[in-house]
């Protein structure tokens, strides 16, 4: 699988300024004595974006990130394994130092039947499931995206399905990484943290990174002169501050700004459209209407 992962991720960088970046992470990473930490990534009550927002990572690319950061031994889009036997290694996992990466929400009604993740010896296993057991065990657990973090879509009203956060579920610390999605070098940015430092890196209130969640967009947004003059977009496509419109960014913690997005191209306000807040407690309920007239 590796293999195909490397042909495939070289494809995609050999016209790309990153490629060269990918390379000296890559070495840099060869090159350290530490040790891959094993992972789990659960995929539940979502729409599986986070985990093709980490595949679409770049620096470094997804083939380094395997090899040479993190060993995942469950993904039920990554790996080759299906049936009973991927839930096997999901179970050997357990007994070993590893990290849990859960994007979705973990859905609690009928005691968690609306998400089911494996059929292991005649028996349905829930999400619910699942989470808990990986959950005690874990070295670290990471909410990846809005969902996990949050609740987020999944437990948008009327939220049949009782879907919660992690942390509602797993009494426990939890790194948070809000986004909808998930940036991938928040990801993969927090686990290189993990393993070269064996340790948590710097929260905030919610559990998130620092690193990633220090200062609102609104601090650092393209259009922030716009602000400080006074000069506010009334429709999409005007010049000026979108918060009339329904910009977010004033209340939205994350770099999007100055990381932007699919191959650090562009954001949602350099594409003339303004932040809905998708990294906050209470996407999407809260943040609506998403733009005001």
């Amino acid at each position: 699988m590796l293999d195909r992962l490397q042909e495939w991720q070289l494809s995609k960088l050999k016209n790309s300024n990153n490629i060269h970046l990918d390379k000296e992470n890559l070495s840099i990473q060869q090159n350290t004595d530490k040790k891959k930490l094993n992972a789990i990534w659960l995929e539940l009550t979502g729409c599986s974006g986070n985990i093709i927002s980490f595949m679409d990572a770049e620096n470094p690319g997804l083939y380094s990130t395997l090899t040479s950061l993190v060993n995942i031994t469950f993904s039920n889009t990554l790996m080759g394994a299906e049936g009973e036997s991927a839930y096997e290694k999901f179970l050997n996992t357990l007994d070993t130092e590893f990290v849990l990466l859960v994007e979705g929400a973990v859905s609690t009604a009928d005691d968690g039947m609306y998400t089911i993740v494996a059929n292991y010896k005649g028996k349905y296993i829930t999400a619910l499931d699942a989470i808990r057991l990986a959950g005690e065990k874990a070295k670290y657990v990471i909410a990846v995206g809005t969902c996990a973090s949050y609740g987020g879509v999944s437990a948008a009203a009327p939220n049949p399905s009782a879907s919660k956060s992690v942390k509602e579920v797993l009494e426990r610390e939890i790194i948070r990484l809000p986004g909808c999605p998930s940036h991938p070098d928040w990801v993969i940015g927090t686990l290189a943290y993990l393993v070269n430092f064996g340790q948590i890196p710097e929260l905030d209130d919610e559990g998130r990174p620092k690193l990633f969640y220090g200062v609102t967009i609104h601090d650092n947004c393209t259009r922030r002169g716009f602000f400080e003059s006074g000069i506010f977009a009334e429709k999409f496509g005007d010049e000026g501050c979108m918060i009339r419109i329904g910009c977010r960014g004033p209340i939205t913690r994350t770099d999007c700004p100055r990381r932007k997005w699919n191959g650090y191209v562009n954001w949602p306000v350099g594409n003339n459209t303004n932040c809905i807040g998708c990294a906050n407690p209470g996407f999407p309920d809260a943040m609506e209407p998403f733009i005001r007239n």
